[in-house]
C-alpha cells in the first residue's frame, strides 16, 4: 500500500490551499521573467537569433528537471522538492535582472527553468493526490491559479516598471513575494510523493503515453497562440502591431475564467464531455480565426480556443490519478515533460509549416489535431 493511501485521510483544506499557492508560484515566476526579457536582451547586446538561443535554456532546464523532480518527490516527498524548487526561482530572478553576459544569463535562465518546471511537475503530483483524497473535482481550480499567477506576475511587473522601478528592484520584489508565498504554504505541502513502488524513471506507456500525447497537442495549441497570435493578427489580418497583443489576452482571459469555473462544470457534466466539447470549441476557434477575414473574428476565435482548452489538461491530469499502470510520481513527470515539449517544439514546427505553406495552414492543421483530442476522450477513464 502506498504512503499516499496511508496518509490520505489527513489531507484537507490546508493541503488544497498549499496546492493552489504552488501553482500560483509556478505561473508567477515564468511571467516575471517574461517582463524582464527585453531588458536582458538589451543588457547583453543580443540580436533576435541570439535571444532565441538564450530562451532555449529555460525549456532545457525544465525538461531535464521534471523527471528528476518527480523521482525526488517520490523518494523525499513533495514538500522538500517544492521548497527547493521555489527557492531556485527566488535566486534566479534577481540574477536574470543583473548579469549581462550571455553565458551567465543562460545559466540563470536554466536554473529558473529547472525551478519553475520542477514546481509545475511536483505540484501536479500533489494535486492528483489531494484531489483523489477530496473525492471531488479540484484540478481545474488548481490549474486556474497558475493562470492567475501569470496575470499577477505580468501586471505587477508592468506596473512597477511603469512607475520607474528598475528591473533589479522588480526582480527583488518578485523574489521576496515568492518567498513569502512559499513560507505561507510550505507547512502544508505533502511530506510524501505518491506511490513509490515503481521505478524512479520510466518512459510513458499505454494510457499514460496516450494522455501525454493529448497534453502535447493542447500545450502545442497554447504555444501556438502565445508565439504566433500577434504575428497572425499583424501580418495576416493587417492589425495595428500595437493592438496585436490583444489576441493572446483574449485567449488567456477565457482560459483563466474557464479554469476557475472548471471544477463546478466538471461536477455537473462528465469529464468525457469536457474533452469532447472543449476540443471541438478550440478547433472551431482556430477555424473562425483562419477562415473569417476579420481582426474581430480572429479575436473571437482566440477567445474560443482559450475557453475550449481551459479544462482539457486539468481533466487529463485527473485521469492520471485514476490509472494504475504507472505510479503518479513517474506518470505525472512523463506527461508534464511531453506537454512542455509541445510548448517548446510546437511554435518552431508552426514556423516551418508557415514557411512552406502559410500560417493559416499551420493553424488549420492544429485544428485537426484538436478534433482528434475531442474524439479521444471516450477512450479514457476520466
Amino acid at each position: 500500500m502506498s504512503t499516499a493511501i496511508l496518509t490520505s485521510a489527513s489531507i484537507g483544506r490546508a493541503e488544497q490551499f498549499s496546492t493552489r499557492v504552488a501553482f500560483f508560484i509556478a505561473g508567477f515566476g515564468g511571467a516575471v521573467w517574461a517582463a524582464l526579457v527585453p531588458f536582458a536582451k538589451t543588457r547583453a547586446g543580443l540580436e533576435a537569433g541570439g535571444l532565441g538561443l538564450l530562451l532555449l535554456a529555460f525549456g532545457i532546464g525544465s525538461i531535464i528537471a521534471m523527471p528528476l523532480a518527480g523521482a525526488l518527490a517520490g523518494k523525499y516527498g513533495c514538500r522538500r522538492v517544492l521548497i527547493a524548487s521555489s527557492l531556485m526561482v527566488c535566486v534566479a530572478l534577481p540574477a536574470l535582472a543583473t548579469v549581462s553576459s550571455a553565458p551567465l544569463l543562460a545559466a540563470a535562465l536554466f536554473i529558473l527553468g529547472a525551478g519553475v518546471g520542477s514546481v509545475d511537475c511536483v505540484i501536479n503530483i500533489q494535486a492528483v493526490i489531494v484531489e483523489r483524497a477530496a473525492g471531488k473535482a479540484l484540478m481545474s481550480g488548481f490549474h486556474g491559479l497558475f493562470s492567475v499567477g501569470g496575470i499577477v506576475g505580468a501586471a505587477g511587473c508592468a506596473g512597477l516598471l511603469s512607475l520607474g522601478a528598475s528591473p533589479v528592484t522588480v526582480s527583488l520584489v518578485a523574489a521576496v513575494f515568492t518567498a513569502a508565498m512559499l513560507i505561507w504554504a510550505a507547512p502544508h505541502f505533502l511530506g510524501f510523493g505518491g506511490d513509490t513502488s515503481g521505478p524512479a524513471f520510466a518512459l510513458p506507456r499505454g494510457v499514460v503515453l496516450f494522455i501525454g500525447v493529448l497534453c502535447f497537442i493542447v500545450f502545442l495549441t497554447e504555444g501556438a497562440i502565445l508565439d504566433w497570435s500577434a504575428v497572425f493578427l499583424t501580418f495576416t489580418r493587417g492589425a495595428d502591431p500595437a493592438h496585436a497583443g490583444f489576441g493572446y489576452a483574449a485567449f488567456a482571459t477565457t482560459m483563466t475564467i474557464g479554469r476557475l469555473s472548471g471544477d463546478a462544470i466538471v461536477r455537473r457534466v462528465s469529464r468525457t464531455t469536457i474533452i469532447l466539447v472543449g476540443g471541438l470549441l478550440a478547433a472551431s476557434g482556430l477555424l473562425v480565426a483562419t477562415l473569417v477575414p476579420s481582426v474581430l473574428a480572429a479575436m473571437v476565435g482566440f477567445a474560443m480556443i482559450g475557453a475550449g482548452c481551459s479544462n482539457i489538461v486539468p481533466v487529463l491530469y485527473s485521469a492520471i490519478g485514476k490509472q494504475t499502470l504507472m505510479p503518479e510520481s513517474v506518470a505525472v513527470p512523463a506527461v508534464t515533460t511531453l506537454g512542455y515539449a509541445g510548448i517548446l517544439m510546437g511554435p518552431a514546427a508552426i514556423g516551418f509549416v508557415a514557411h512552406v505553406a502559410s500560417l493559416p495552414t499551420a493553424f488549420m492543421i492544429i485544428s485537426v489535431f484538436l478534433i482528434g483530442v475531442a474524439a479521444s476522450g471516450r477512450f479514457l477513464k476520466v
